[in-house]
């Protein structure tokens, strides 16, 4: 029975390979005999190369670009489509050249299969253990492997099966079975539509029928998977008296419907599905997996861009700040141990640290170097990481897009990864940071029991929190003022004021707010450790912004003043005040609450 065309599936395979082993050959080919190839196209090529004396090639077909012609290498990853009668097939052709890795990984996070080309003679290379250990990492599970370019070997099949030999038990390490090892000929056309005469000796598919053999994923699977709603942001409409508050983003998977239970992970703040919105659509009752939509919540919640929607009864993901994750590195400096970089999840950001490389492929000759504590350009490695904030994950084999992430460093995107284990509770390097640094610290004559008889106060560090606009300044300014009254050694500053003096970027500081609570955590941590009474104002919306000041400022203490409605439900306020509360009432109320011996 004859496949209807509107009713074939499509399914997309990514194929990679050392350059020069033949996929643009491969892929020509492919185009040439299924009759994917525009009327003529296949004639007007031909007549180009007798006009210009140079023999014929199938690659010839897919040299779009006039440059990539000139360096006989792919540089961009590029969609080609055919069909058989059975399904619609997108090729992405990724670059085999080493300095387009990012490519190759950018097109195979699109991928539902790999096709791995390694040149019969020529063997396999550094970057074709590289393209497998990526294609593992990324999760493809339908991998074809072809030996190609046989036709310069003979088709000798001795070769071709010490090839299939060392390159199984290469991807054996990383749990990785291909379907099938096919040896072919591009140039010659052997074994890729029908089995080859010239290998009477191989009994598998031929590369057109392995790809039929290829399962397309469904969006059943994902429809029937937990609820994951990575929220992008919370907006609201004033006119005409719309008070709607609505959660949008893409639902990754699962299915939510009017009435269901939620809870945001990592606050752990519940709710319930009031309604569904769509852009200039009537209301909906359900959303799946795939959908772009917003939602209004019964009771109302407030919650941060980032957070993890879920559903309250379905499997709830990882909720912590350390996992063990598969890394690939393409940045220009190298990925080390100490320094900060910004990992990229869903819709979450969130400040990392490297704690460990726990093993490192050499692509040069398969080994696996256990010492080295840092990754280089095109390494491939497992590691050990820490988020600064807990996040809310699912390790890649279990939900795919929540257990993948980028790494981000200079503003640019230079590592990938995916998750696969959980390492919450095995250690906390930020506060093995913090005990470092007060161990090392260099201490002067004074210590602070003299400062405090000296000046009849303890040191302190008011912070006061709340939304823009409401008075939290003018209440920080009178605290000041009453305090130096009362002979304290005190400073007010407003935090924008250290941006300035530390970083002429103010855009970058801005968004970076894991960075600016660190910078205002230090400086408390030394104004208090001088015995001053130390007061700033920030507009904190995270919880865990408040104990990350606690650990940075130890053994000093916080004291909070949480100005207007604590809707965040900040953990550890000292005092809540209403918004523009008379400033000169709440400056007493803090001195007060501070027990001065000279009061």
């Amino acid at each position: 029975m004859k496949t209807n065309q509107s009713e074939k599936k499509r399914i997309s395979v990514v194929i990679v390979g050392h350059v020069d082993h033949g996929k643009s050959t491969l892929l020509g080919r492919l185009l040439a005999e299924t009759g994917s190839l525009p009327q003529g196209k296949l004639e007007q090529v031909k007549a180009l190369c007798a006009k210009n004396a140079k023999p014929f090639e199938y690659a010839f077909l897919l040299d779009a670009l006039k440059d990539e012609q000139e360096q006989g290498i792919t540089i961009d990853a590029a969609r080609i489509f055919f069909q058989t009668p059975k399904r619609h097939y997108a090729i992405i052709d990724a670059p085999g050249h080493i300095e387009f890795l990012k490519n190759m990984v950018t097109g195979a996070a699109h991928a539902q299969a790999a096709l791995i080309v390694i040149d019969a003679k020529e063997g396999i290379q550094e970057n074709t253990r590289r393209h497998g250990y990526l294609v593992s990492m990324l999760g493809l599970k339908q991998v074809i492997v072809v030996i190609n370019k046989m036709d310069l070997i003979q088709y000798d099949q001795e070769s071709f099966e010490k090839t299939q030999a060392e390159y199984r038990e290469f991807l054996s390490r990383f749990k990785l079975e291909p379907l099938a090892f096919i040896p072919i000929s591009a140039f010659e056309g052997e074994n890729m539509i029908h089995n080859s005469e010239q290998m009477p000796w191989y009994q598998g598919n031929s590369l057109l029928t392995q790809f039929d053999k290829l399962e397309a994923s469904s969006t059943d699977e994902l429809v029937a998977a937990p609820l994951r709603f990575p929220l992008q942001g919370v907006y609201k409409f004033t006119e005409e008296g719309d008070e709607r508050r609505i959660f949008a983003g893409t639902l990754e998977s699962g299915s939510a419907q009017v009435g269901d239970k939620v809870i945001f992970l990592p606050s752990g703040k519940q709710s319930q599905i009031k309604s569904i919105e769509e852009f200039n659509r009537p209301a909906a009752t359900r959303a799946q997996a795939g959908q772009a939509v917003g939602f209004t919540l019964s009771p109302q919640v407030y919650v941060q861009p980032g957070e993890l929607m879920v559903k309250a009864k379905e499997p709830q993901p990882k909720v912590g700040n350390r996992f063990r994750a598969n890394i690939f590195w393409m940045g220009r400096t190298p990925l080390i141990q100490g320094k900060r970089y910004k990992l990229k999840i869903a819709a979450k950001r969130v400040s990392v640290k490297l704690v460990e490389v726990l093993s490192l492929i050499d692509a040069s000759d398969t080994g696996s170097i256990q010492k080295k504590q840092q990754l280089d350009r095109h390494d491939v490695a497992e590691c050990l990481l820490e988020t600064l904030k807990p996040i809310a994950f699912d390790l890649y084999d279990e939900i795919d897009s929540l257990g993948r992430f980028v790494l981000v460093d200079d503003y640019e995107i230079a590592g990938g990864g995916i998750i696969i284990e959980d390492r919450t509770g095995q250690g906390d390097l930020f506060s093995e940071q913090i005990r470092h640094r007060e161990e090392a610290r260099v201490l002067g004559w004074l210590r602070q029991p003299d400062r405090e008889k000296r000046q009849g106060h303890k040191a302190r560090f008011i912070l006061f929190i709340g939304d823009f606009s409401q008075g939290k300044r003018k209440m920080a300014a009178a605290t000041e003022k009453l305090l130096f009254e009362h002979q304290a050694n005190t400073y007010f500053m407003a935090y924008t004021n250290l941006n300035l003096g530390l970083d002429s970027d103010l855009a970058a500081i801005a968004s970076d707010s894991d960075e600016e609570v660190r910078r205002l955590g230090e400086l408390a941590r030394l104004m208090t450790d001088a015995g001053m009474i130390f007061i700033t104002c920030l507009s904190l919306q995270d919880p865990y912004d408040i104990e990350l000041l606690k650990q940075i400022t130890l053994p000093n203490e916080i004291f909070v003043v949480s100005v207007g409605e604590n809707r965040w439900n900040i953990p550890g306020v000292s005092l809540e005040v209403a918004a523009h509360a008379n400033e000169g009432a709440v400056a007493q109320q803090i001195v007060a609450a501070l027990e001065f011996k000279t009061l």
